[in-house]
Formats: structure tokens, C-alpha cells, sequence
């Protein structure tokens, strides 16, 4: 979790390489080659009309938070297993797309939550294999390199 967690914040230190690929008047998303598998990089930034505090509440990574009920790409969040206060195994499980040609996807990653002395939140997730949460039926194991979000205040 701290590995995946230092790595974001490599990838927000490091402007060099990312190339915009999509913008709207609220988000802009860039991609840049990875150094660690053969694929991209992938970053949206936007800024809000809300307090941090309000913002995250809607992106935690948290068993019954709000990103189910606003992300349609997240059908169930769940712990597996609580590890300390920032950190746990959750599994994450996708609906099927593209009329159920892409198969339902689960996700089981050790997930680190952070705040900075600036007021910046993180949340950090990478791939874990645990005991308590084996490949289920009906669903396709994806794998999760190191993602997850940044809150950071803004000063206004």
C-alpha cells in the first residue's frame, strides 16, 4: 500500500511526457507511456466548486460511500479485510459492458488512505491477492497496477 502510495506520488510530481487526449470545460484527461507495463498512463483533473472534505466523501474508497451511487463503472465496493485504520483489502467488483460483450470484472487491491499536512487526501491502490476473497464465478480477475485519486485544496 505505501509502495503504490509513493508511486502516485511520483506520477504528481513528474509533469514530464503526459499528452491531453480529452477536455471539457470541467476535466481534462492526459496519458503518458508507463514505465511499468506495456500500456498508459491515464490522469483526469478538475477542479470543483466544493470543499475538499465534500469532495472526498464522494470518491473515498469506502464500503457503502457514495462512488456506487454516482460511478457507473463501480458496481460493489467492499473490505475484505480492515488492516489498520488507512489501510485494507477491498474488492471491487465492475458491471459488464458494451451490451455484456466485456464480462463483469472484480478487483481485490490492498488500499492505503492518506492525508498531507497541506490538506491534500489520497487515496493508493494496487493488486493483492488475499485468502478471504478468491476469484468468484461469473466475474473476470482484472489486475490493478498502482492508481487512485488525489483531493487537493485549492486556495479560494
Amino acid at each position: 500500500a505505501e509502495a503504490a502510495a509513493e508511486q502516485l506520488q511520483l506520477y504528481r510530481r513528474d509533469p514530464e511526457g503526459w499528452r491531453g487526449c480529452r477536455s471539457t470545460g470541467e476535466v481534462a484527461v492526459s496519458w503518458r507511456p508507463s514505465s511499468e507495463f506495456a500500456g498508459n498512463l491515464y490522469k483526469g483533473q478538475g477542479i470543483l466548486n466544493a470543499s475538499p472534505q465534500k469532495v472526498w466523501e464522494c470518491i473515498k474508497p469506502v464500503a457503502g460511500g457514495l462512488r456506487t451511487k454516482w460511478d457507473q463503472n463501480v458496481k460493489d465496493f467492499e473490505v475484505i479485510e480492515a488492516i489498520s485504520d488507512t489501510v485494507s483489502i477491498c474488492r471491487t467488483t465492475t458491471p459488464s459492458a458494451c451490451m455484456r460483450v466485456i464480462s463483469p470484472r472484480e478487483f481485490v487491491d490492498v488500499v492505503a488512505i492518506k492525508q498531507y499536512e497541506d490538506g491534500t487526501m489520497q487515496s493508493a491502490a494496487t493488486n493483492v491477492e488475499h485468502p478471504l476473497c478468491p476469484p468468484q464465478p461469473n466475474f473476470v480477475r482484472g489486475f490493478n497496477y498502482p492508481c487512485g485519486c488525489f483531493c487537493i485544496p485549492v486556495p479560494g
